[in-house]
């Protein structure tokens, strides 16, 4: 299976300028070829390839841009332009290619083959040719041993200004496993609450942090708006604002990484069910319209989607079977029973209003999910023992004892 590994890079502060004239080069192409394409202008990807060395007369600073990079670009177009296609032919919100801001590092992606590594030491090539050549390669220093093989370097910045490169490698899969199957629920208040065949329940929590950073946020936000742009003071507290959203995001991505891990490589379980989360929508809008008026807040943290992106890989990694089920109504349908009534965001405890059930909201959810997957499979039995309840949290992971005895 392909994987990618990211490792820091040292870099000087000239190589710095020139990182970020080559990405700034290469967003201006792709920007412009985004307008052209807002104002109707068809894509044709070899056509509009070959008009390059057009681009090239028009602005003559794009000779010191390498040109694998210049390249990408139009790849990376023709793949959000597929995608745009696709979305339109299967009825899905279509979302057209947007418009890369100046403040977002576009990353600059070199084929493994025109690299030089020497060392811990990583050369990328620059533009130019002999005497019109502006900028020298660029050394950067690896604080990692780069893994054997790697077939693409991708370069990217974070919002604190570290640039960082990812190498790409394939790693041969590991045999499946015999086992069971869990199904877990991705929820609001928990990030995912599974439940397997046997009746034993997950609880695996995120990331805790995130309202203590978005209160420093807001009173950053604040004092900064009180100040004269681009003053002193501005200035250093835009730097504070990125390294603390910075530091949210790094916990935020790791908790996630633990909780995943968890699931794809401490669990028995074989196969592991997840709600499809394309067929989601958690705050639909009159959802909102009802907290509004309630004064109820629903709100979530959690970066459900790239959890279920960490989670397919690593299950692919560790031999385990990912499976994508759709959870429609999953929260109003009853596990009993199968009746069907409302259930607002804000309300957590299912009790039905036919069988007289009373259940937690995501493991009621979590069962509906389980029973739909082997629906597919055919019937099965379901016993309901003692249950194992376990959370992952940013600190490490607790494992406690409960009791399904007398379960309603």
């Amino acid at each position: 299976m392909l994987l990618c590994k990211k490792i820091k890079l040292d870099v000087s502060e000239q190589d710095m300028a020139t990182l970020e004239f080559m990405q700034g080069k290469c967003r201006g192409l792709y920007n412009w070829w985004v307008m052209r394409l807002r104002d109707g202008e068809k894509w044709h990807f070899n056509d509009c390839k070959k008009t390059l060395s057009e681009s090239r007369a028009y602005d003559p600073e794009l000779d010191q841009v390498y040109g694998k990079l210049l390249a990408e670009v139009y790849y990376r177009l023709d793949g959000a332009m597929r995608a745009f296609f696709r979305r339109v032919a299967n009825g899905e919100t279509p979302g057209f290619p947007r418009v890369r801001p100046r403040h977002g590092f576009f990353t600059l992606c070199y084929p493994a083959m025109y690299l030089t590594l020497e060392g811990n030491t990583l050369i990328l090539p620059t533009g130019g040719k002999g005497k019109h050549k502006r900028f020298p390669a660029i050394r950067a220093a690896l604080t990692e041993l780069p893994p054997e093989g790697f077939r693409e370097v991708a370069i990217s910045r974070d919002g604190r200004g570290n640039y960082y490169a990812s190498f790409s490698y394939r790693q041969q899969e590991e045999a499946k496993r015999d086992g069971n199957t869990v199904a877990f629920d991705l929820g609001i208040k928990t990030l995912a609450t599974g439940v397997t065949q046997e009746g034993r329940i997950y609880h695996i929590g995120g990331f805790k942090g995130s309202c203590w950073y978005n209160k420093q946020l807001d009173r950053l936000r604040s004092k900064r708006s009180k100040c004269k742009k681009k003053s002193r003071r501005y200035l250093h507290l835009s730097k504070v604002y990125k390294r603390v959203s910075q530091r949210k995001r790094n916990k935020q991505r790791d908790s996630l990484h633990k909780a995943s891990h968890l699931i794809a490589r401490r669990l028995v379980e074989r196969t592991v069910v997840v709600g499809d989360l394309s067929q989601r929508h958690m705050v639909m809008k009159e959802h909102q319209e009802r907290n509004k008026a309630l004064n109820r807040a629903v709100y979530n943290d959690w970066g459900l989607y790239a959890f279920v992106q960490m989670l397919t890989y690593k299950c692919q990694l560790y031999g385990k079977e990912l499976q994508l089920v759709d959870e429609r109504n999953t929260s109003k349908q009853c596990s009993g029973c199968g009746n069907l009534q409302a259930m607002p965001l804000w309300k957590r405890t299912y009790q039905c209003a036919e069988c007289g059930l009373v259940m937690d909201r995501d493991e009621n959810s979590a069962h509906n999910i389980l029973t739909r997957f082997f629906a597919r499979r055919g019937p099965y039995t379901q016993a309901r023992p003692e249950c194992d309840v376990l959370q992952a949290t940013q600190s490490g992971v607790e494992v406690m004892e409960t009791s399904c005895e007398g379960q309603v």
